[in-house]
C-alpha cells in the first residue's frame, strides 16, 4: 500500500479486530483447559508430554500462516484461506509467484517465531504444568474448571446473541485496508474452511422465485433481427489469446503495449469491458463458458460440476471445429485439464510436458516468446483441419515476472511489454499468410494484476477493467465498443455473430443485441460490483452493505438477485 496512517487508524484496527483475536485465542485454548482438567488426575509429567506435542504443531501452524500470510496479501490483495489449498496440490506452481528472496525470508522468518515462541513456551508455560499437583478436593476441582472451560464459549461466539463470530464483524472503516487489517488471519483461515458447500442456501437476498425473476429480466435476450455483423464470415479460424494478468491500464498505455494498442486501432475494441474475478481458473472458465465467478469458491474444484457447463470450444466442435489449448506451464494446475477435455472437449493440449527442459526458463514454465512460436509453427507446419479453435494461455505476466528481456524497471510492466512484443511478433508473421483472411484473433485477459497500481482497493472497478480485442481478416473493419461488458459475456457475443445457438450460456448476453441490458459484472473477496452507463455500485457479503455506489439506485437489487443466482445455479450442479 502506498497509503501513509496514522497512528490513530492503527489503534482502531487493534481495537475493532480484538474480537477476532479473542475468538481465535478460544478456539486455541480449549484442548489446553481440556489438558489442565485431566491434569486434575494425572501426573503433571504426562500432561506436559501431551501439551509439548500440542503447542509444537500450533504455533508452528500460527507462525506459518502469519508468514505466508504476511507475503501473500500485497499480491492477491486478501488474507490466506482455504482456496491456497486448492492451488497447493501442485506445490511448484502454488510457489511460482514468490521470488527467491521472498521464499527464503519467509522460511527464514518462520524458523526464527517457531524457535522464539516454542522458548516462550518452555519457559513459561511448559514449567508451570509440570509445577501443577492433585488437588485436595478433586470433585469442586473440576467442576470450576468445567465451568471455565464453558465459559471459552463468549470469547468464540463473540457473546451470546443470535450472531455467532464472523470476518465481518471487524468491519469498520471505508478503506477496505483496515478492514483488513483488523482480520485475525488464522481465524479467516479457520472460518473459509468450515463455510457451507450448500451453495444454493447462501446468499439469499430475496426468496427464489422473486431473485429468478429479477434475474430473467435483467439478462433477457429479445430476439432483434438488426444486431450488426461484424465478421465477414459464420466460420472463422478463431485463435483466443488468454493474457495473464493484463489489466487495461497497462494494455492501453502505447509505451507499454504498443502492439496492443496497434491491435486496438486495427480491430474491435471493446472500451469498458471487465474481468469477473481476480483468478486465472475462475476467469478460464468466465471467458470460455460464459460463467461468472464465484468469489468464495472455483467451480473448476469440482469437475463433477464444469462438466455440466456449457462452453465455446464445445459449441464449436459440434459445428465441426478442430480444437486445441497452449499453456507454457502445468495444464494440471487448479484442475484445468478436466475442465478442457471434460466441459470444453479439448483433448489436444500442450503444455510444459511438450517442451523440452531447456526451454522451461521461468518458475511457471515457458516464456510466451516460445509458447506463441510453437503455436505459429503448428498453424503454418502442421496446418491443421479448418475450421479451428485454438485457445492459448499466456504466462509470463504472472509474478515473479522472470521474463528473458529488460526495458522496463517496474517487472509486472517489463513482463507486459515482453508478452506485448511476443503477440506483435505472432500477428506480423500471420498476416503474411493465407490463414490470416479467414482468422479471428480474440486478445482478453484472464484478470487484472491485483498488486499494481498501488493504492487502489481491490474492489475498486479500476482492479477489474481489461482489454478485449477482436483482430484479424475475419474482422470486417475496426470498431470501437462502447457498452459494458464482462467475461461472462463474451460467449454469447461470439457465437451469436457465428449464429450459433448460445441459448445454455444462461448468464451470458450479447453485447452487439441493442435490446439487451448492458452491464459488466464482477465478484472480488466475498464481495461484488455491477456497472452500467447510468452508475454502479460495490457490495461487501462481510460488511453486509453498499462500499460504493454511483447513479442508478436500481442496481443493488439487480446485482444481488445476479449473485444470488450465480450460487443458486452452483448449488444445482
Amino acid at each position: 500500500m502506498s497509503e501513509s496512517f496514522s497512528p490513530n487508524d492503527i489503534l482502531e484496527v487493534l481495537y475493532h479486530g480484538l474480537p477476532l483475536d479473542l475468538s481465535m485465542s478460544g478456539y486455541l485454548s480449549v484442548l489446553p483447559a481440556l489438558f489442565l482438567i485431566l491434569s486434575i488426575w494425572f501426573n503433571p509429567k504426562a500432561i506436559a508430554k501431551i501439551c509439548n506435542i500440542y503447542f509444537s504443531f500450533v504455533l508452528s501452524l500460527i507462525t506459518i500462516v502469519s508468514i505466508a500470510d504476511i507475503f501473500i496479501y500485497p499480491h492477491w490483495g486478501f488474507h490466506f484461506d482455504s482456496t491456497v489449498f486448492f492451488y497447493l496440490k501442485n506445490p511448484e506452481e502454488a510457489i511460482g509467484s514468490g521470488s527467491a528472496t521472498e521464499i527464503f525470508a519467509g522460511i527464514l522468518l518462520s524458523a526464527i517465531f517457531i524457535s522464539i515462541i516454542y522458548l516462550g513456551y518452555s519457559y513459561i508455560i511448559k514449567r508451570q504444568i509440570l509445577k501443577l499437583k492433585i488437588p485436595k478436593s478433586i470433585g469442586k476441582t473440576c467442576v470450576v474448571m468445567i465451568v471455565l472451560m464453558a465459559a471459552l464459549i463468549l470469547p468464540i461466539r463473540g457473546g451470546l446473541s443470535v450472531s455467532t463470530m464472523n470476518v465481518g464483524k471487524v468491519y469498520f472503516s471505508d478503506n477496505m485496508f483496515l478492514n483488513h487489517a483488523a482480520v485475525n488471519p488464522h481465524f479467516n483461515l479457520m472460518y473459509s474452511f468450515f463455510k457451507s458447500e450448500d451453495f444454493a442456501s447462501q446468499y439469499q437476498f430475496f426468496n427464489k422465485q422473486e431473485a429468478i425473476r429479477i434475474f430473467d429480466e435483467l439478462n433477457k435476450q429479445p430476439k432483434n433481427d438488426s444486431i450488426i455483423k461484424l465478421l465477414n464470415t459464420d466460420k472463422p479460424n478463431i485463435i483466443f489469446f488468454i493474457l495473464e494478468s493484463f489489466s487495461a491500464n497497462v494494455a492501453n498505455d502505447s509505451l507499454i503495449a504498443p502492439n496492443m494498442n496497434k491491435f486496438a486501432k486495427e480491430g474491435i475494441s471493446f472500451k469498458n469491458f471487465y474481468a469477473n474475478s481476480f483468478r486465472t481458473d475462475r476467469g478460464l472458465v468466465s471467458i470460455l463458458s460464459g460463467y461468472p465467478a464465484h468469489p468464495t469458491t472455483a467451480i473448476m474444484k469440482y469437475p463433477q460440476k464444469t462438466q455440466s457447463l456449457p462452453a465455446i470450444p464445445a459449441s464449436l466442435k459440434e459445428s465441426g471445429y478442430n480444437l486445441s489449448f497452449y499453456y507454457g506451464g502445468d495444464a494440471d494446475f487448479a484442475n484445468m485439464r478436466s475442465y478442457f477435455v471434460g466441459s470444453c472437449m479439448i483433448c489436444d493440449i500442450t503444455s510444459e510436458e511438450e517442451f523440452p527442459l531447456s526451454d522451461r526458463l521461468t518458475k511457471w514454465g515457458v516464456p510466451d516468446q516460445i509458447l506463441i512460436d510453437r503455436v505459429y509453427s503448428d498453424l503454418v507446419e502442421k496446418q491443421p483441419k479448418e475450421p479451428f479453435m485454438k485457445t492459448v494461455l499466456t504466462l509470463s505476466s504472472h509474478e515473479p515476472f522472470d521474463v528473458p528481456s529488460k526495458g522496463f524497471d517496474e517487472p509486472f510492466i517489463n513482463a507486459v511489454a515482453y508478452t506485448d512484443s511476443c503477440l506483435g511478433s505472432f500477428v506480423d508473421k500471420l498476416k503474411t499468410t493465407e490463414l490470416w483472411k479467414n482468422t479471428l484473433i480474440v486478445l482478453v485477459a484472464d484478470h487484472c494484476m491485483q498488486s499494481y497500481p498501488s493504492g487502489v482497493d481491490n474492489n475498486s472497478p479500476e482492479r477489474f477493467r481489461i482489454p478485449m480485442i477482436w483482430l484479424g481478416g475475419a474482422v470486417k473493419a475496426p470498431a470501437d465498443v462502447l457498452d459494458y461488458g464482462s467475461q461472462n459475456d463474451i460467449a454469447a457475443t461470439l457465437l451469436s455473430q457465428m449464429n450459433i445457438n448460445h441459448s445454455d450460456f444462461k448468464f451470458s448476453k450479447n453485447m452487439f443485441n441493442p435490446d439487451a441490458n448492458k452491464f459488466a459484472f464482477y465478484s472480488y473477496v466475498n464481495g461484488f460490483s455491477m456497472i452500467n452507463t447510468d452508475g454502479s455500485i460495490v457490495y461487501d457479503n462481510d460488511k453486509n452493505s453498499i462500499i460504493e455506489q454511483s447513479g442508478d439506485k436500481t442496481l443493488e437489487k439487480k446485482a444481488k438477485a445476479f449473485f444470488q443466482n450465480m450460487y443458486l445455479d452452483l448449488g444445482s450442479r
